[in-house]
């Protein structure tokens, strides 16, 4: 096949371009200029698509023989991820960037670009597998090792992406052995550090980030009571399970600490109460997206697992397409078996049957499975 390797300038994307030409398939690398800061560099392993990622994917890519390209991605990125994440943050929610990144960036804009380029599938370095069922639908699974899986974060991958979407590495045993082979290649990415937390937020304080561009406007907190307990500099900053920088002038009667378990942008209030209060029965959302073939009958409920975070456990729920109460809007409501803990709106929930993710959806409502007056 013709393929376009998106290399990052990490390892794993390097191995798995290496690893496409050894298959046989006609490759090219590129490589997506996300930011329009030129001088934007690299930090250990904070951020990523820097300037110095693009030399270190060029670097690989010629050891391995492909021809290389930088395409620029920057206004795509800030419009669908960025200006995303500061309304959701504005809108009381807690985005997920990278879901959002590949959905619409990684598995859409280069995804189309490729096809209208004649490109046949798109190549990544993501730890995650493919396989086909018996009547050729193509089906999306957790990579062999779980403790590298990232199967979460391409849960926003429709049948048609997966039609054309390859993962070279999702067999391989560990991250040691994708370095090694990094190693003996000659590749200079072999021990380099992943990349986490916010891309865009190299220095990691999302909350002063957000409050240079949205502002921050003084607001009360309260507890479940509605009693106020404390001040704050804009609710913005919040998350749900957020427990540090409170700062809450009234102390518990019982001492206990207290987290932050709602955020309400439109009156600038953030709730906050024991960690047992964090606890979810039950959540919901509209934005839901099946990963290849869907359920025959998803109005009929049925036994599944679910996921809220690219490295929490799966929790066995049940799970069922159904009308809300108010709207009448169809979304995807999902019950765990035990309660979640610390889920908030915004959040991704991946839906899983065994090793193969089913689908999921953007989290618009939470139910807590502790009632208001504990």
């Amino acid at each position: 096949m013709k393929v376009l390797a998106a290399m990052s300038g990490g390892v794993d994307s390097a191995v798995a371009a290496a690893r496409a030409v050894e298959a046989g398939h006609e490759v090219v690398g590129v490589h997506l200029a996300l930011s329009r800061m030129p001088g934007t560099l690299r930090t250990g392993s904070r951020g990523c698509c820097t300037i110095e990622d693009s030399m270190d994917a060029q670097r690989a890519a010629n050891i391995i023989g492909i021809p290389y390209y930088v395409w620029d991605f920057s206004e795509r990125f800030k419009l669908d991820v960025v200006d995303d994440f500061i309304a959701e943050y504005t809108a009381g929610r807690t985005p997920n960037p990278c879901m959002r990144c590949n959905e619409k960036i990684k598995f859409a804009a280069l995804l189309e670009k490729a096809i209208d380029l004649g490109f046949d599938a798109v190549c990544t370095g993501h730890y995650a597998t493919i396989l086909t069922d018996e009547n050729g639908n193509r089906e999306l699974h957790r990579a062999s090792a779980w403790a590298k899986d990232q199967s979460y974060v391409l849960g926003v991958l429709t049948a048609e992406q997966i039609a054309h979407s390859m993962f070279p590495l999702g067999a391989t045993p560990s991250k040691a052995e994708v370095r090694a082979e990094a190693a003996a290649r000659g590749f200079s990415v072999a021990n380099k550090p992943d990349s986490h937390d916010i891309c865009f937020i190299p220095d990691g304080d999302t909350r002063g980030w957000l409050a240079d561009r949205v502002g921050a406007e003084k607001g009360e907190i309260l507890d479940r009571t509605g009693a106020v307990v404390g001040s704050h500099e804009g609710a913005q900053a919040f998350t749900v399970g957020q427990r540090r920088g409170l700062n809450l002038g009234v102390p518990d009667p019982d001492g206990r600490p207290r987290f932050v378990l709602e955020v309400r942008p439109k009156t600038n209030e953030v709730v906050v109460g024991p960690k047992e209060a964090l606890a979810i029965g039950e959540i919901a959302g509209s934005r839901f997206t099946w990963a290849g073939l869907a359920p025959e009958h998803p109005e009929q409920a049925f036994e599944c697992d679910v996921q809220i975070r690219a490295h929490a456990d799966p929790v066995p729920a049940v799970a069922v397409v159904q009308a809300h109460a108010e709207t009448g809007e169809p979304e995807l409501m999902i019950r765990p078996h035990t309660p979640l803990d610390g889920v908030a709106p915004g959040q991704t929930a991946v839906v899983y049957v065994g090793t193969r993710v089913l689908g999921q959806c953007t989290i618009d409502r939470t139910v807590s499975a502790v009632p208001a007056d504990v």
